[in-house]
């Protein structure tokens, strides 16, 4: 007999996963199409950095808004409008405008992703499963996003490769992707419910400041918002991989950009298998662990030399990683119900901890762009990934910190609104 209820919620994964792996492409083309990018719009390392980091300004800026909207609309309404405004903003990069037009749409990019995407993603991830199931859902969410964006990039590339790696052909390549966005906002629309646990109508501006001072008195939700942040700084280093390889490695740029598609393979099972992980041993634990270990392998990888004997183990830190990455990116919102967060409060938390923990959005990009146009023979990524160490070191030490002083707090501390 047909489980209707089961295959409706399968189904309303399934759409949180292709959306949430299609819509974060155009604004990081970077991570596969760094230098043909580069080179299509003639920009200097720096110019690229200050790219991402006016999409990071405009995604701080409206991180926080962004939860309470998300506490007010419904997922179905938000996340489709988000997938079709990036679908259009990309048909207008397709045309390779000028620089300050590139500016305005990774502005316009950072509004549609955080202010109406992203809290309303991680709210509807976090009411489709139970208290119990928190690492399994996120962990799910984030091994569907990297198959989705896995598939995508891939046949992107192979057709970037195909068509001849040429500036034209990068510019057919953000036209296939906004395209992309637009089915995805429509499946969305048809797909969700516009079902929502509307704010009753006694939730005055008055209430909901004394909701969000209370919110951001939590210890808690300010130590998800560090290792959120640490987190996120590793992440930028992945995006660097692909010319690393390049520049310093020596490999072919198609090859550079494989190295890009071949982290997102790495991300699906990843994820998942942390989720798992997750739910086993805890999730506060093993993001801690994971932090751990991409700290360490970031150390390593800043002092190897730019030297062809080194490029099999500096390709195998490359994947340690990796994987070390996208299953902190898995399961650190998952923390949000160890933490015992409530979850009518989803929205607006998730909110505070992504304007703190996705701030590298801003100086991650600059830093690395001035960093390797100041510095050459491979020294500028050197300095990057020590620096991106340095952060996720700190990550660490706050997290242990929280934990040795605040064990009662942080695990037993609940907020009811």
């Amino acid at each position: 007999m047909i489980n209707r209820p089961q295959i409706r919620r399968s189904l309303v994964m399934l759409s949180l996963c292709l959306a949430g792996g299609t819509i974060f492409i155009l604004p990081f083309l970077r991570e596969v199409y760094y230098i043909p990018m580069r080179e299509a719009f003639g920009y200097s390392n720096t110019q690229m950095g200050v790219l991402n980091g006016v999409f990071g300004l405009f995604s701080l800026a409206t991180y926080f808004p962004g939860g309470w909207i998300a506490d007010r609309v419904s997922a179905r309404r938000l996340m489709s409008a988000a997938l079709a405004g990036c679908g259009l903003g990309g048909i207008y990069l397709s045309t390779l405008p000028t620089y300050g037009e590139a500016l305005a749409i990774h502005a316009f990019w950072g509004v549609c992703c955080s202010l109406i995407f992203w809290n309303a993603m991680i709210k509807a991830t976090r009411t489709w499963a139970s208290p119990q199931n928190q690492g399994f859902a996120f962990g799910l969410l984030e091994s569907g996003r990297g198959i989705a964006e896995m598939l995508i990039s891939t046949l992107l590339l192979t057709v970037f490769s195909w068509l001849g790696s040429s500036a034209e052909s990068f510019s057919q390549i953000v036209l296939l992707l906004s395209g992309a966005n637009i089915l995805v906002a429509i499946m969305m629309w048809i797909a969700l419910d516009d079902n929502h646990r509307h704010i009753p109508s006694n939730h005055t501006t008055a209430s909901a400041a004394q909701e969000i001072r209370l919110i951001i008195q939590l210890p808690q939700v300010w130590f998800i918002a560090f290792i959120v942040l640490s987190s996120y700084s590793a992440y930028w280093g992945t995006y660097y991989f692909a010319p690393y390889a390049t520049e310093v490695l020596s490999i072919s740029i198609v090859a550079g950009g494989a190295i890009g598609v071949a982290r997102m393979w790495l991300k699906p099972i990843s994820a998942f298998c942390a989720g798992l992980i997750a739910d086993r041993i805890g999730s506060t634990r093993t993001v801690l662990l994971l932090l751990s270990l991409t700290a360490a392998s970031f150390s390593i990888l800043s002092t190897v030399p730019k030297t062809p004997d080194l490029m099999f183990f500096a390709m195998g830190l490359i994947v340690v990683i990796s994987i070390a990455v996208s299953s902190l990116r898995g399961i650190y919102f998952s923390m949000l119900e160890e933490t015992n967060i409530s979850k009518t409060s989803t929205g607006v938390v998730v909110g505070f901890v992504s304007m703190i923990g996705f701030s590298p959005d801003i100086f991650m990009p600059i830093l690395g762009g001035y960093l390797l146009d100041r510095f050459s023979e491979g020294l500028g990524y050197r300095y990057y990934f020590g620096a991106i160490a340095m952060i996720c070191w700190s990550g660490v030490l706050i997290g242990f910190y929280f934990i040795r002083r605040s064990k009662i707090s942080i695990f037993k501390a609940h907020y009811r609104s």
